[in-house]
C-alpha cells in the first residue's frame, strides 16, 4: 500500500465500506480513470509475543504473501482523528514468506492468527481503492489524503456515515462474539458453510453511530 509522509512519520489514512455489487463498483472506478493493479489472493499471518503486548497496544506485526511478500507493523499514530482510520505503518518486501515466518519464531513471536483475503486494487493519482473480498463479506478500502477520501466516497455515491474504521480482525472478532464461531482463523475455509449477511452487524461497526 501507499504511505503519506507525515514529519517523519509513515501514516496510513483510509475509510472502509461495506458494498453489495463488487462488479457494479468496479465498472464505476474505471469511469473514474481508476487503473486495477491487479486482483490476488493474500494470506496473511499476525504475530505478537508471548504477552499479546502487541494486541494490547493495539498495534500489529504482519506478514503477507500475495504477488509478493511483505512484513508490515503497525501502531496508533501520535494524533487521532475520529473521521477516518490512521495508523503509523512500515513496511517492507522480504524475499521469502516462509523464512520470513520462521525469523520472526525464532525472535520470540508466535503465530497468532490467519487471515485471507482476495484483493483487488485500484489506483488513481494519489489514491488506492482496494475492493477485497473477505469470507464473511466484500468491502472497498479508500486510502489517500483526507479530503479525496470523502470526495471519492461521494463520487461513488457512498454513504460517509456508514464508513467503517475498525480493521478486518476487528470485524471479526465482532462477529466470532455474536455467531459464537469456535474458529479465530479467518480463513475461506472456515466460512465455507457459514452464510454471513453482514449488513447485519453495520450499525455496530459504521462511523456513523458515534
Amino acid at each position: 500500500m501507499k504511505k503519506i509522509t507525515d514529519n517523519t512519520e509513515y501514516l496510513e489514512t483510509e475509510v472502509k465500506f461495506l458494498i453489495t455489487d463488487a462488479g457494479g463498483l468496479r465498472e464505476k472506478l474505471i469511469s473514474l480513470g481508476a487503473v486495477s493493479g491487479g486482483n490476488f489472493f493474500e494470506t496473511n499471518i499476525r504475530f505478537d509475543n508471548k504477552n499479546k503486548s502487541l494486541f494490547k497496544n493495539k498495534s500489529l506485526l504482519r506478514l503477507r504473501k500475495d504477488a509478493k511478500t511483505t512484513l508490515t507493523f503497525k501502531s496508533r499514530p501520535p494524533v487521532k482523528d475520529n473521521r477516518f482510520k490512521i495508523m503509523r505503518e512500515l513496511e517492507v518486501e522480504v524475499g521469502d514468506f516462509s523464512i520470513a515466518g520462521h525469523i520472526l519464531e525464532s525472535l520470540g513471536f508466535i503465530k497468532e492468527q490467519i487471515y485471507e483475503k482476495w484483493r483487488e486494487t485500484f489506483i488513481t493519482g494519489d489514491t488506492v481503492f482496494c475492493i477485497d473480498k473477505m469470507p464473511y463479506g466484500d468491502f472497498l478500502e479508500i486510502e489517500g489524503q483526507k479530503e479525496e477520501i470523502i470526495k471519492c466516497s461521494s463520487l461513488l455515491g457512498l454513504d460517509w456515515e456508514k464508513r467503517i474504521l475498525l480493521n478486518y480482525l476487528e470485524l471479526f472478532d465482532i462477529l466470532k462474539t455474536s455467531l459464537g464461531l469456535p474458529f479465530s482463523d479467518v480463513t475461506f475455509e472456515n466460512f465455507k458453510n457459514i452464510r454471513i449477511d453482514f449488513s447485519r452487524y453495520l450499525n455496530k461497526v459504521k462511523a456513523g453511530r458515534m
